[in-house]
């Protein structure tokens, strides 16, 4: 059995329950297969967290590139059928390669595979974080991955950096770190002299300017999307830090040197929501119908007291939606106000468009603003 990293005189525990997202450019070779030597060195990082009192939970991308290293196909396939195939068999590859790494620590892994249906309901959200809850509990550590084999519609994660911080939100992480095979979010492109990574970002900052958002070769989002979610999870309260896969021990690093240790980090509001609001965050694409409300709606939803939306605001409903389904509010613009969960039926609702002293058609604890 491996030995552990002897711990620190002082050690650092400002992040005790960490999700840490691993891209398909940090697990895949040049030639597209699994690169094993550096799937083995994150399982020893993330070994000395555990080691260390940390509690982990693993978003592994991986799977499509040990599909692609197990299997040789004899006739042409479309991108979805090559990508259920080889993440099918690959995914199998997958978690027997965590499992057999992580049992030299003597740790337990589990797997968890998931799809965004699967966040749909609040009731489906509370049932899989009970499951990861139940796994850290008990030492094991929950390796969570998108269901491929299924997940085939447009009703998908844009990539493992979505579902990594929809992950990092539902167990009430304290930071969430985002492994790529970049150092972090540069101020410029990074093929330029000069350009340096930007260290520290404000949770409300805009740096879209900055962004150059190619996808990798392996994977299906790109930077834009890593921003975009680490932007809105920080929001929400927790910190996100972007940094090098690729690079020796970053976990580590980060944990014990993180002012000497190239990475941006994405800082978290004071002020976090709850975690009705941090799931809602996430789920404008699960939506069933659009409010549209009047100019002093509008205001008095993004001002800053909290208030609950008034029928009386409203001017029309879209699409047709039962009572707790996720609804879109937007303004006379037709600019998104927020989301949340509709306290009535749409035929209704629409029933009582301009009503006074009825109950809100969405209530604050329910509401979730942009």
């Amino acid at each position: 059995m491996k030995e552990a990293t002897k711990k620190p005189k002082e050690s650092r525990k400002s992040m005790k329950r960490v999700a840490v997202k691993v891209g398909s450019n940090v697990l895949t070779r040049d030639d597209g297969k699994l690169d094993v030597t550096r799937m083995s060195a994150i399982v020893d990082q993330i070994a000395w967290l555990k080691q260390h009192d940390y509690e982990v939970v693993l978003i592994s991308s991986g799977a499509v590139a040990c599909g692609r290293g197990e299997l040789k196909v004899d006739r042409r396939l479309d991108s979805v059928g090559q990508r259920q195939l080889f993440s099918a068999v690959g995914q199998v590859k997958l978690i027997g390669l965590y499992y057999d790494f992580f049992r030299e620590f003597g740790i337990r892994v589990g797997q968890v595979l998931t799809m965004k249906e699967s966040f749909a309901t609040r009731a489906e959200y509370l049932n899989q974080r009970e499951c990861m809850n139940v796994m850290l509990s008990n030492g094991v550590i929950p390796i969570v991955n998108e269901n491929d084999t299924v997940s085939v519609t447009e009703l998908m994660f844009t990539d493992n950096d979505e579902l990594s911080g929809l992950i990092a939100s539902m167990m009430d992480c304290d930071a969430l770190i985002i492994l790529s095979n970049v150092d972090g979010i540069y101020n410029g492109n990074p093929k330029q002299p000069g350009t340096r990574v930007i260290p520290v970002v404000d949770c409300d900052r805009d740096i879209s300017e900055y962004v150059v958002d190619e996808r990798s070769d392996f994977g299906r989002g790109g930077m834009g999307t890593k921003v975009r979610i680490a932007q809105k999870v920080a929001e929400e309260g927790i910190k996100v830090i972007i940094a090098n896969g690729n690079t020796d021990d970053i976990l580590l690093s980060l944990i014990q040197h993180p002012q000497k240790t190239m990475h941006t980090e994405f800082r978290p509001n004071p002020n976090p929501t709850s975690t009705v609001k941090k799931w809602l965050a996430h789920s404008e694409s699960f939506a069933k119908g659009v409010v549209h409300v009047n100019d002093p709606a509008a205001e008095a939803l993004r001002g800053d007291q909290a208030v609950s939306l008034l029928l009386v605001g409203v001017t029309s409903i879209d699409g047709s939606f039962e009572e707790g389904d996720i609804i879109n509010i937007v303004d006379t613009r037709g600019r998104s106000v927020g989301l949340g969960c509709s306290g009535y039926g749409s035929e209704e609702a629409e029933k009582l468009i301009g009503a006074h002293d009825v109950k809100p058609l969405i209530h604050y604890d329910y509401l979730y603003i942009e």
